[in-house]
């Protein structure tokens, strides 16, 4: 899928009217199919059942008058709740969660079934006149007036759910697993994937890079390169990964993106520098531009760090001091914790792309493990050392992270933020506070020195799990 079906696809399902409006059409139709139904087998069949009956036109009117007027009510009712709940929540954990609550399908479909049943009712009910108003015979469609009366029962029972998923969707825990699954499954999605094929010898395909993209390049290599500027300026929602390799294969050319999604252009800046120059025309710069979606705001469509950036921010207010709620702050590093633990033991791409015959063809933003670090824990670790709830449970996320490191280096960045935690604990704590943070400090650094640090984090005394 290209990059404006993915932005498109995204934009409908985070909007209030896409799915109230396939609704409202799907109830058109079945009210045109009803009448026509009750056209053609009649309801001289239904006096025969005590229970169902043929209505006259006045019961019927009085019938689908009750039901259309009581659901456009409630319509406005559970419109007015739903923009009551999203701006609670967005003003309480962040206006970036804004896009989560929209995106519910539940609200959705709740508002697009009390306007379904009113459109039905209100189409069905201009189908009904009696022998006076028609100069013959009359018509009540019984069998769609029955349908209609089935859509105010199904209605009741949306509303009760409705009752219930609000105040359950709001609370603190189930907007933080929202986007801890979004995150959870963002990395299971796209790590190992990456753009084209990552090369086995990473100092073979360093050779292949143009001397232009080289840090020692001169003065006229430097030259021997042509950017692809940005025609509008907002945040980069996609990017067709795709279409950048079949594009670079194709003129034979090799690409150096300068932007990731996520990070915000503006007009005339480079979006990625393409060499030769000779090679890319004008029809190629555009096809070029094309691989890219710019928006208003930041998506989670390719960006995890847009999610990881939410839990951060959800965690820094919790933690501020007009708040101060360190267990909300606990939820959002335990997420991040399982996060980071998956991320710990996936092969994380080069940033050297090439293509199926294996010429290097896209030079891309390294993608490392410290950098997912940094954008978590690193961003988190000044409010955490402020608190001692939220700094124990810092470094017990960190020890579940490292279970999962069996690289050295990764373990010595999990080490290094353990460390930073505890110098920033130093100036926002004290006494008794500071000494639990740096006996638990020393627990981990001592076990991940240690030759089997798997078997020492868990045979330490209550460090992983029973811990709440």
């Amino acid at each position: 899928m290209n990059a404006g079906l993915r932005r498109l696809a995204d934009y409908l399902g985070s909007s209030y009217w896409f799915v109230p409006t396939l609704m409202a059409f799907a109830a058109i139709l079945l009210a045109g199919g009803m009448v026509a139904l009750d056209s053609y087998i009649g309801s001289a069949w239904m006096d025969g059942y005590v229970w169902l009956y043929a209505s006259r036109p006045d019961g019927a009117r009085q019938v689908l008058s009750s039901i259309g007027g009581s659901m456009i009510t409630v319509a406005g009712t559970v419109f007015s709740v739903t923009i009551a709940a999203v701006v609670y929540a967005s003003g309480q954990y962040g206006p970036r969660l804004l896009t989560n609550f929209m995106r519910d399908r539940g609200n959705q479909v709740t508002l697009g079934t009390f306007i379904a049943t009113f459109l039905y009712c209100l189409l069905v009910l201009r189908t009904i006149h009696s022998p006076e108003e028609s100069d013959g015979a009359g018509f009540v469609p019984n069998l769609a007036l029955l349908v209609g009366v089935v859509l105010a029962l199904c209605s009741i029972g949306v509303l009760i759910y409705f009752i219930h998923h609000v105040p359950s969707k709001i609370h603190i825990n189930s907007v933080i697993e929202d986007v801890g699954d979004r995150l959870l499954r963002g990395v299971d999605e796209r790590f190992p994937r990456f753009v084209g094929e990552a090369p086995d010898d990473h100092q073979a395909a360093s050779s292949d890079i143009p001397a232009t993209f080289r840090e020692n390049a001169d003065l006229a290599a430097g030259r021997e390169r042509q950017s692809v500027k940005a025609e509008d300026t907002g945040y980069i929602q996609f990017l067709d990964d795709e279409a950048v390799m079949r594009l670079a294969k194709r003129h034979d050319l090799v690409l150096r993106l300068q932007y990731q999604p996520g990070d915000f252009v503006h007009v005339g800046r480079a979006l990625m520098e393409v060499s030769p120059p000779s090679r890319c025309d004008d029809d190629c710069t555009d096809a070029l531009r094309g691989v890219y979606t710019i928006g208003s705001r930041r998506s989670a469509l390719q960006d995890l760090r847009f999610l990881i950036d939410e839990l951060v921010e959800i965690a820094a207010r919790a933690l501020s001091p007009g708040v101060n709620d360190p267990f909300t702050a606990v939820t959002c590093l335990d997420w991040l914790g399982a996060a980071l633990s998956d991320l710990a033991e996936r092969s994380l791409p080069s940033h050297l792309r090439m293509d199926d015959e294996g010429a290097l063809r896209v030079i891309a933003h390294p993608v490392t493990f410290a950098s997912f670090m940094d954008r978590s824990f690193g961003a988190l670790a000044q409010y955490c050392a402020t608190d001692m709830i939220a700094a124990m449970r810092y470094l017990n996320a960190l020890g579940e992270v490292s279970l999962e490191c069996d690289q050295p280096d990764r373990r010595a960045v999990v080490r290094d933020y353990a460390d930073k935690l505890v110098e920033l604990a130093a100036e926002g704590l004290s006494s008794f506070n500071l000494a639990r943070v740096r006996e638990r400090a020393d627990e981990l650094r001592r076990a991940l020195d240690a030759p089997d640090f798997k078997r020492r984090l868990r045979d330490g005394t209550a460090w992983l799990a029973g811990t709440a």
